[in-house]
């Protein structure tokens, strides 16, 4: 099946079918303790945030959805739209459909046209670099969207469960520390609902690559995806299979010096602050944007709205004026997640 096909597959059963996680991400063991005071004006509380060294509306990004058949066009222009309106980072989907065809790099390139001053991030598979791509290629994604960063993703689960998957991840640090040496634009390594472990955070911090977005359990299941597409495929088996979101982002920032982004079952603002609080960056959510991208602009920027009011307010909750000091929130860990960082030495 050619690429531009399956992407339209993927975006179908996205919207139709049941494919998130049937585990938590972890934010639910997660708790922001309440300053009953406060001592701030709630409306004075600034989630203005840097993001690679770019000012941005709020530390929430729109992460790498979709693009690559002629019907998802609309859907990167709303939420390019969006993106804009808020002054926030979007994502694009994998780029290798408009590598392997010029007729469709407009539904990338529309995220440029209608997003003129966002934070924009190109993105390819890593597995397409240990197989036959070069920095060339890297190159062609950065400049088919005018993009600030690259993205090279992290997908293992899904090629294994994917019938026409790429299974051979052979030589994949030496190609992110080629294409990070190489390019001119941050390089965001990025996992796509399976999780980053310390251990791993560690080996592509010392590729040279910018920033780590952990791609955590708890959202959508590309294995599930997969098994809607093939059922004879192990994607059923390895729907749950991973780390939660939020063991993910403790552990990355615990062992590196470079940001590390959460995406993987973000489903609210207060979401945000949690994972701001266990040290994350910024939040980058996908799913629910999708479903309101095919109603339109304005759907997103509403939902988008909500989860800027919600995070307001849980920083106002916690005493914070500022994402920075939401940063340094009072927090604990309860339930499995504390039982997994425990187990893994990052508690006592």
């Amino acid at each position: 099946m050619s690429t531009d096909r399956r992407k339209l597959d993927h975006i179908k059963i996205c919207l139709r079918e049941k494919v998130e996680a049937r585990v938590g991400s972890g934010f639910e063991d997660v708790v922001l303790i309440h300053n009953a005071l406060p001592e701030l004006d709630a409306e004075k509380v600034r989630l203005r945030t840097k993001f690679l060294g770019r000012e941005v509306g709020m530390p929430v990004f729109i992460a790498a959805m979709t693009g690559g058949h002629e019907e998802t066009k609309r859907i990167n222009e709303n939420l390019a739209i969006a993106a804009q309106e808020l002054n926030i980072p979007l994502g694009v989907g994998s780029q290798r459909a408009a590598l392997e065809d010029a007729n469709l790099v407009e539904t990338f390139s529309i995220a440029r046209k209608a997003a003129p001053d966002v934070f924009l991030i190109a993105n390819l598979g890593v597995v397409q670099f240990c197989k036959d791509y070069t920095v060339r290629e890297a190159e062609r994604a950065v400049e088919m969207i005018e993009a600030d960063a690259l993205a090279l993703h992290l997908n293992a689960v899904q090629e294994v469960a994917q019938k026409e998957g790429d299974t051979n991840f052979e030589g994949a640090l030496e190609k992110i520390a080629e294409i990070s040496d190489a390019l001119d634009v941050p390089v965001i390594v990025k996992e796509t609902g399976a999780g980053i472990a310390a251990e791993e955070a560690k080996l592509i911090e010392e590729t040279g690559a910018t920033a780590i977005d952990v791609g955590g359990l708890g959202g959508t299941s590309f294995a599930a995806v997969e098994h809607y597409r093939d059922n004879a495929s192990v994607g059923s088996a390895f729907w749950d299979w991973g780390i939660p979101t939020a063991v993910s982002v403790v552990e990355c920032v615990s062992t590196v010096d470079i940001p590390v982004f959460a995406t993987g079952g973000v489903r609210s603002g207060i979401d945000v602050a949690k994972a701001l609080a266990l040290g994350a960056s910024a939040c980058g959510i996908a799913l629910p944007l999708l479903k309101e991208a095919v109603k339109g602009s304005e759907a997103v920027i509403n939902a988008l709205r909500r989860v800027e009011r919600e995070l307001r307010v849980a920083t106002f909750l916690t005493g914070s004026k500022s994402v920075e000091e939401l940063s340094k929130a009072r927090v604990v860990i309860l339930g499995r997640t504390r039982e997994w960082l425990t187990a893994r030495g990052f508690l006592r």
